[in-house]
């Protein structure tokens, strides 16, 4: 029998925004299950750009003496089973990526975790919102401040918004129903966020194909319904 699927929540804080060269330099997650937190500072073995300092308030004499990125993949691996859906916002261009980059500059096989990008869910199932950052979500649910772009911080608050977002859906639900493909009908975004794609006037569509939107693959399906209704 199939192990049941475990959600852990999980959040990095970088040296940078680019995982070919930043680092990671925190590490946190939330099994709500068990109601265990991990979070860990990795010294990156680069300096930590004051620019980036300046969002986390991470400085380079917090890290100085903290583990290197291999150490605490092993300590994440125990922290987190094989039956592990690790949950971040901007997890699939983000957080991911930095995760596959450090494991492998370790040299530590990264585990066959499935993965939940809730800021995907947010921008699939709450298009209503105007914003889907998670710091616009914990306003629009009402949850108290927190000390934002800090991991374990940042997590916590995560596990709250997701849980109040999909409400009594299993994790196996959620994984289902991202996966299914977004029939788009309203403006996702712009002055004619939410007017039916029909609606929308055709110079307006001529500004974003000359402006370059239609050049983005999140925009694909956008392009192609709009040349479906002759709009483009």
């Amino acid at each position: 029998m199939a192990k049941q699927l475990r959600p852990i929540y999980y959040d990095t804080e970088t040296t940078g925004v680019r995982n070919d060269r930043d680092r990671i330099i925190e590490l946190a997650a939330f099994d709500p299950v068990e109601n265990r937190t991990f979070c860990k500072f990795i010294n990156p073995g680069i300096p930590i750009p004051p620019e980036a300092t300046a969002i986390h308030h991470i400085s380079d004499a917090m890290v100085t003496d903290a583990p290197s990125f291999n150490v605490i993949a092993e300590e994440f691996i125990a922290f987190c089973p094989e039956e592990t859906v690790l949950i971040a916002h901007n997890n699939d261009a983000f957080d991911k990526l930095f995760m596959e980059q450090e494991f492998k500059r370790a040299g530590v096989a990264f585990p066959p975790y499935r993965f939940i990008d809730t800021l995907k869910w947010a921008r699939k199932y709450r298009p209503d919102l105007p914003r889907h950052t998670l710091q616009s979500l914990r306003e629009v649910y009402g949850f108290a401040a927190n000390q934002a772009h800090r991991a374990l911080d940042d997590v916590i608050i995560l596990h709250q918004v997701f849980s109040a977002m999909i409400d009594d859906l299993s994790i196996e639900k959620v994984i289902e129903l991202l996966a299914r493909p977004q029939i788009l009908s309203k403006m996702p975004f712009g002055k004619h966020q939410g007017k039916m794609l029909a609606d929308v006037p055709k110079d307006y569509v001529g500004w974003l194909a000359s402006s370059g939107a239609f050049d983005k693959a999140e925009n694909n399906e956008l392009k192609e319904n709009f040349q479906k209704l002759g709009l483009l």
